[in-house]
């Protein structure tokens, strides 16, 4: 993907950091938590002296805050020199690592699906759960080669100046532009879009899985005709919405929470039949830091108080269930993990997606250029 949630995560913190919605303090710690590697500062990780831990994230512009702000002092306060590699760890980035013979990378953000094919590849290594503790994230957010750290959802956003409160709370809704006229916006990438159309033609979310691509399809090119743009960051998603362009988007919840307080609830959602997913930690085979210290890593980013502290800035919600207690009241309508919202959605499937996901993405993006 060319634009992935965690790297529009950092831009959301740029820019709140730009504009002084947030303390240079807090935008500093912020930064950190999305690579995790305060968490292990804080909890005092004692790796071997002079090894380098390599974290892969999707940061572009954010690589040099990184750096300044947190990884030089947590080498001079450790020993442990860090490198943050921002180049994002898209799966044939991380196959290329693995084909070189001597991979340079130790843990990466990846998504649950690129984790479990890897994995099941050879190439990302199972994680050690007598280290990570499993229990520490949702039912169902952990597999042999991948724990979640933060989850987010894809949830539809509506412009209350032609709906008033009663937007569109079904995909069918959504597809009903006689009850709910107006320009739609849907990702650029089929997660969540595909099962969006499925549900808006009448599939039970029970059954939605293996989802029935070509059904899919055909119910999007209904909707076509009043698809005004695909978004491909969360960016573009939010500038749709502020500016009218669009009356409905499938988008991120953390851009729908920005756009509810930046256009004073003008922009309305919420978390029915949305799509909820996590991000993933994964570790490399033979990475070169070596299999415990990472795996050590990853269980020091569980930290309940990182992944609360995350969430009031971010809008990720945390992994942990055991952070739900530190959530503040008024923040826990938008935790997308609360037991309360996960009954109103549907978890993404990352079984699926492992077995299918190069084959219906070419679908997906071969139907929308037509």
């Amino acid at each position: 993907m060319d634009k992935h949630h965690p790297s529009d995560c950092i831009e959301i913190l740029m820019d709140r950091a730009r504009e002084g919605k947030i303390s240079r303090r807090r935008f500093v710690k912020a930064m950190g938590m999305l690579a995790v590697l305060p968490a292990a500062m804080r909890a005092g990780v004692g790796f071997a002296q002079g090894k380098q831990l390599v974290v892969v994230n999707w940061g572009g512009d954010a690589i040099d805050a990184y750096r300044k702000s947190w990884a030089d002092e947590f080498s001079r306060s450790s020993g442990i020199p860090v490198k943050i590699d921002g180049s994002g760890p898209t799966d044939g980035a991380i196959r290329a690592q693995a084909a070189s013979g001597r991979p340079s990378w130790d843990v990466v953000d990846a998504e649950p699906y690129t984790a479990l094919s890897l994995g099941r590849a050879g190439i990302c290594q199972p994680l050690d759960y007598t280290v990570i503790e499993r229990n520490k994230v949702a039912p169902g957010f952990a597999h042999d080669y991948g724990i979640a750290s933060y989850l987010f959802s894809y949830v539809m956003a509506w412009d209350s100046r032609k709906y008033g409160a009663k937007g569109p709370r079904t995909w069918a809704d959504f597809w009903n532009v006689q009850a709910f006229p107006g320009k739609r916006t849907l990702f650029k990438w089929m997660n969540g879009m595909l099962e969006a159309a499925l549900l808006a033609d009448g599939i039970a979310p029970s059954a939605l899985y293996p989802l029935d691509v070509p059904r899919a399809l055909r119910k999007l090119d209904e909707l076509k005709p009043h698809i005004l743009a695909y978004w491909g960051s969360g960016a573009e998603s939010q500038q749709l919405m502020v500016n009218g362009d669009v009356s409905v988007g499938a988008i991120w919840n953390t851009r729908a929470g920005l756009l509810e307080q930046d256009s004073d609830g003008r922009i309305q959602w919420g978390y029915d039949n949305a799509f909820v997913t996590p991000s993933y930690w994964a570790v490399l085979k033979n990475n070169p830091a070596g299999a415990q210290p990472a795996m050590r890593f990853i269980a020091y980013a569980q930290d309940p108080k990182t992944q609360v502290e995350l969430f009031k800035l971010t809008g990720n919600s945390p992994a942990n269930p055991a952070a739900r207690a530190l959530i503040p009241a008024d923040l826990r309508a938008r935790d997308c993990g609360s037991p309360e919202n996960l009954a109103k959605q549907i978890r993404l499937n990352g079984d699926w997606y492992a077995d299918h996901y190069a084959a219906a993405l070419e679908q997906y993006l071969r139907r929308l250029a037509k």
